[in-house]
């Protein structure tokens, strides 16, 4: 009788083994795909350029002095800008060049600049010898080029300077609403993004703040965001006054590098397109040829 007891009760406790063995292999894959508890989430990012640099020793110069990982546009062959980029550099800035491009308006473009009537040779020569004249450039953003920017013929021209150039990322000021920039930088499989906000289009302290504030929604809603601004006093004293408190509002301020790299994570793996040149009276009707 006793050994019948103990017969059973080894029964029961290996049907209990066996219920909690399918227990834990059943609940396994929820227990693997689950995020750790203390796991903190990403904070919105943004990234901030300063355009213009190298016309003017002090006011630049306080403008690299702002806080934070803050990146720096100079302009081909001006009078301070090695000294500043060089400045910028030993700051731990990241240095870009601001290439000028012909706009509608046929604003002047001073040295260094690209025109719709070069030739491939010339535009890409123009863009290698800029690339040369700003020290630690690891970047190029378009100075105005409201009209170079919709040819995706000339803009393939710069894009393949870049790229011979290598280890570059491009940013489409977006000085136009149609500019081929931004595509053609990644169809050359050049790392690329697009400016969400000009922080100082209007040069008046309320505009500018309102600016930043578009730019700080605009990170939280989509997770980044890229500005542009200019080394005007306005500007920098609001960024000055505004940037250490990013932290405390929940946002990282990110260099621009970092958050090209962030976004152009599948970027060899696009096909590779080249653009055919035609005249200037056609701009509004190019497309895409496939190679």
């Amino acid at each position: 009788m006793i050994q019948h007891k103990q017969a059973i009760t080894c029964k029961a406790r290996t049907r209990l083994c066996i219920r909690l063995i399918w227990a834990v292999l059943l609940l396994s894959p929820t227990l693997l795909s689950a995020q750790p508890v203390n796991k903190q989430a990403t904070l919105p990012q943004i990234a901030i350029i300063i355009d213009d640099l190298g016309y003017t020793l002090k006011r630049d110069s306080r403008a690299i002095d702002l806080p934070g990982p803050v990146a720096y546009a100079f302009l081909p062959d001006t009078p301070h800008a090695k000294k500043l980029a060089a400045k910028a550099f030993l700051q731990g800035k990241e240095v870009l060049l601001h290439q000028p491009m012909e706009s509608l308006d046929g604003n002047k473009l001073g040295n260094g600049g690209l025109h719709l009537n070069m030739t491939e040779a010339e535009v890409m020569q123009t863009v290698r010898a800029n690339l040369q004249s700003i020290p630690h450039a690891i970047g190029i953003n378009n100075h105005m080029g409201s009209l170079l920017t919709r040819h995706p013929g000339h803009m393939q021209w710069v894009m393949n300077a870049v790229y011979q150039q290598g280890n570059l990322f491009f940013i489409d000021s977006r000085t136009a609403s149609r500019s081929a920039a931004h595509k053609v930088a990644q169809e050359t499989q050049i790392p690329s993004l697009q400016r969400d906000i000009f922080l100082d289009t209007w040069v008046n302290p309320n505009k500018i703040r309102q600016q930043y504030r578009k730019l700080l929604k605009l990170a939280r809603k989509r997770g980044y965001a890229l500005a542009i601004g200019h080394p005007f006093p306005e500007t920098i004293n609001m960024l000055k006054k505004e940037l250490p408190r990013l932290k405390s509002q929940g946002i990282e301020l990110v260099a621009v590098s970092e958050l090209v790299k962030q976004k152009n994570p599948l970027l060899m793996n696009t096909p590779t397109k080249t653009y055919m040149v035609q005249k200037r009276v056609h701009i509004n009707s190019w497309e895409p040829t496939q190679k």
